[in-house]
């Protein structure tokens, strides 16, 4: 029988109070010591937004609650190590005590309007997609 190829699942959180985006350094190839968002794959069973809810914790420490979508980023070449397919989600978070966890080398706060230059993978385009969301959705009305 010949096995079909198929793209792995990833998800990617865009952290933000609504002025931040909390990034991590990278610790491991690809993009080592480039900034991203945090994330990693889905595991078998597991549905996208608990994913991302366990990818966050474990490399920032926060917890996060109902994730938004801001859509599935797909381009075959996003990631050096293969086909991987990203849900990225739109988080609400006051970006207070968090620490880089074991994939993070580090974890540091950015002002939407000045972010790094080096960022991984096509992270840059999920944050425009995440800001364009952020402008039109009221949901940080509530954060003082």
């Amino acid at each position: 029988m010949h096995k079909q190829k198929r793209p792995s699942l990833a998800v990617d959180g865009f952290l933000t109070d609504g002025k931040y985006i909390l990034l991590i350094r990278r610790k491991n190839p690809p993009y080592e010591s480039f900034w991203a968002l945090p994330g990693g794959f889905v595991e078998y069973g597991e549905t996208v937004e608990n994913a991302v809810i366990r990818e966050i914790k474990e490399e920032t420490g926060l917890v996060i609650f109902a994730p938004i979508l801001i859509g599935v980023f797909s381009k075959k070449n996003r990631d050096p190590r293969g086909h991987v397919v990203s849900c990225a989600f739109l988080c609400n978070h006051t970006l207070e005590n968090f620490s880089p966890g074991s994939d993070a080398a580090d974890a540091r706060i950015f002002e939407l309007g000045n972010m790094p230059k080096n960022i991984a993978f096509d992270h840059q385009d999920i944050i425009k997609q995440g800001k364009k969301l952020l402008n039109g959705s009221g949901y940080f009305m509530n954060i003082k």
